[in-house]
């Protein structure tokens, strides 16, 4: 190694390629997560494009913009991420290498930023409309512009790693780079502090959604014990009902229909008090779950770039970061499970467009024209009509309990 490699700090000799194992689970499982989220993303965003009604409110559209969000990761960074691991590295190609490497740090900090911000922003609208249901602080307007500043982060954080590695003077320049950013198969590695604050950046942001997840679902659960503990108001007490002839009822009549009454409206508290506290339970599953499953892809994640801020990069740390890149890709498929079908809006447009689809698919075409017909030798006159008659009939009973059984 040359004294000039020494000063600008890179580690030379990771000239292998990932291994091919390697390569194939890992791009299984990234084309895997790519049709899947895609899909269901898009079958969301049909969905609620189709119903009018679906993007009434701010939490359906602070919704949509965490499902445009995966379909863009889907469209864009998975493919980057394939081809990182896909393309082959040689000593004339490493130019194109760190080219590609440094729009995939940029994908990657766009992905890992947006979908921190979104899920946030998703955060405080469930703890805005549970708590402060009656005066909400997130009106239209202002979930716009929020939106709006959230979309301009998400773009401003993209070209932070090209700023970091003086892209675009590189290219004037038109020098041949041989060090790579956080890809297998160059020169080595640029170690220098400067070059990572693309990594600086996630890691906060993830710790500070997580936080505010935890403040939001907490208050939010604090809310449902508050208004499940709060006594019902007290009824009225009723009239005694009278006769016709208004005449009073007997007092053991009236003692009986007090009770009756009783009864009824202590049935009806019960009642509503198993609603609340199943409702109670619902959300709290439902909280557990959303936090866990943001922590579980993109904790790794975070932990991973917290080693290689510390440690430096090196190619086991950039294949272990590879490996849990694909993890936190996997919340592409998680979003619409977690934050769209969990409607009931939602859940009725689909059924309802699943069912005319499974009904027109399963409706008895008419016998082409043309056709040959044969005829029994038994059937004469009008046999022949009464036959053809029972047929059509019977299909049309047919199509009845066919049609009985999918809207059951």
């Amino acid at each position: 190694m040359s004294m000039e490699t020494d000063e600008v700090g890179v580690e030379e000799g990771w000239n292998t390629p990932y291994p091919f194992g390697f390569q194939v689970s890992l791009t299984t499982v990234l084309v895997l997560e790519l049709v899947l989220g895609f899909s269901s993303n898009l079958t969301v965003l049909v969905l609620y494009c189709a119903q009018s009604n679906l993007v009434d409110s701010v939490s359906n559209l602070v919704t949509v913009n965490l499902h445009v969000l995966d379909i863009l990761v889907c469209v864009l960074c998975l493919p980057l991420t394939v081809a990182v691991i896909l393309v082959p590295a040689n000593e004339n190609g490493l130019n194109s290498l760190a080219t590609l490497c440094c729009f995939h740090e940029a994908c990657v900090t766009f992905t890992s930023v947006a979908t921190a911000v979104n899920v946030l922003v998703i955060s405080l609208d469930r703890y805005d409309i549970s708590v402060r249901p009656a005066s909400r602080l997130l009106t239209p307007r202002r979930a716009a512009l929020l939106l709006a500043a959230v979309w301009a982060i998400s773009l401003a954080v993209f070209f932070l790693p090209f700023l970091e590695g003086d892209f675009f003077s590189s290219l004037a320049k038109d020098t041949e780079d041989e060090e790579t950013l956080l890809c297998v198969g160059g020169q080595g590695y640029y170690t220098g502090m400067a070059m990572y604050y693309h990594l600086l950046l996630q890691v906060p942001c993830f710790f500070i959604a997580v936080a505010v997840m935890l403040f939001t679902y907490s208050r939010i659960l604090q809310a449902l014990n508050i208004r499940i503990a709060t006594p019902a108001s007290p009824t009225p007490p009723s009239a005694p009902v009278r006769t016709h002839a208004s005449t009073p009822l007997p007092a053991s009549s009236v003692g009986v229909q007090a009770s009756v009454s009783a009864i009824i409206a202590l049935r009806r508290a019960v009642r509503r008090h198993r609603d609340r506290r199943e409702r109670q339970r619902r959300v709290l599953k439902m909280s557990l779950i959303i936090i866990s499953t943001f922590l579980g892809c993109w904790a790794p994640l975070s932990a991973v770039n917290v080693l290689i801020l510390c440690m430096g990069p090196s190619d086991g740390l950039v294949e272990l970061r590879l490996c849990f890149l694909a993890m936190a890709y996997g919340t592409t498929i998680f979003h619409p499970l977690l934050y769209a079908f969990t409607r009931q809006k939602l859940r009725r447009a689909l059924k309802t467009r699943v069912k005319k689809r499974v009904v027109s698919l399963l409706q008895v075409d008419p016998a082409p024209s043309g056709g040959t017909v044969i005829h029994n030798s038994w059937v004469e006159g009008g046999g022949q009509r009464k036959g053809r008659k029972s047929r059509v009939e019977a299909s049309d009973g047919t199509d009845r309990c066919l049609t009985e059984a999918v809207r059951e």
